[in-house]
């Protein structure tokens, strides 16, 4: 499977009593397609999969796909903190006719390397979907080093990875030294390096309110291979980079990022909690400054 382009970890919807409002998770998944995200990922972080039943991740996963309609390619994320329904969710990922898997590592445990490819590679044993991996050692508490790589390099299904580290020199050991992984930017602000040095995806939680904008990223980095330009529209993103990973908000700034799209966001579950009025301020500005600038050099001004 080839990861190119953008992808959206999409939200979850939740109304004023928790409970999920699928209709409106529907009408999200419908419009960033519409918008032209190259694929979506379902159970990510930035859809609160943590606080949310193995039922009601396998039920979004199952409306994904349909409402999807193999116009894009649906990753369904497996990840919890414990392996067994890691498992579960594979084999649903299976049976609801995901695309692909997202593995990450098991959070709070610490597992060593060696254990974290065991994990990674009973995941794969029960979907044998494709494996985008997710390495993301700020939330897990451990990070897929060389010997995790060794153990697991001769599975045909693992693909690609999501680098999340935030570190540089991470980049560079994935593209160098794993060239037949396809490495796919996890961390917003490091977009622009990461297409540099070749990557051709991100998953990008901002692209649930601003699809169009990560996706001119990509075409000029990518298709067109303008980096001056993609230089300007990276400079433009620069703020908002600031307010969704330097404020301890970042699922809160995303949701409401949507609701000042136009479609229904909702509330976060707990212990989460919703932004301040002048939080929800300056996440306007920057958006509205955002896409007038990256209008502008669209039209090439």
């Amino acid at each position: 499977m080839r990861f190119e382009g953008i992808y959206t970890p999409v939200i979850t919807p939740f109304a004023e009593d928790y409970s999920i409002d699928y209709p409106a998770f529907e009408a999200l998944v419908d419009s960033l397609v519409e918008a032209g995200v190259h694929g979506i990922i379902i159970g990510g972080t930035t859809g609160e999969y943590y606080v949310e039943t193995l039922e009601e991740r396998v039920k979004l996963l199952q409306l994904a796909v349909a409402r999807c309609a193999g116009r894009v390619p649906v990753i369904f994320g497996t990840g919890s903190i414990n392996p067994e329904e890691s498992l579960e969710l594979a084999r649903a990922a299976v049976e609801q006719r995901a695309d692909a898997i997202l593995v990450a590592t098991p959070p709070y445990s610490l597992p060593t390397e060696r254990e974290v490819a065991e994990h990674v590679l009973a995941v794969d044993k029960a979907a044998n979907l494709p494996v985008m991996l997710y390495n993301y050692p700020a939330r897990m508490g451990v990070s897929m080093g060389e010997e995790f790589f060794e153990r697991v390099s001769g599975c045909a299904n693992i693909c690609a990875i999501k680098e999340s580290s935030g570190d540089i020199n991470r980049l560079h050991l994935l593209m160098q030294q794993y060239p037949q992984l396809q490495t796919s930017c996890g961390m917003d602000d490091q977009a622009l390096e990461f297409f540099a040095w070749g990557a051709k995806s991100w998953v990008c939680a901002g692209s649930n309110f601003l699809p169009e904008e990560h996706v001119a990223l990509y075409n000029a980095c990518v298709v067109e291979g303008n980096f001056d330009k993609g230089r300007r529209i990276m400079a433009a993103m620069m703020p908002l980079m600031s307010v969704l990973e330097q404020g301890g908000k970042f699922i809160q700034c995303v949701k409401h990022g949507v609701t000042l799209s136009g479609q229904f966001a909702g509330i976060t579950r707990k212990p989460l909690l919703g932004l301040e009025e002048s939080e929800k301020q300056q996440l306007a500005q920057v958006i509205s400054t955002l896409k007038a600038t990256i209008a502008d050099i669209e039209k090439g001004e």
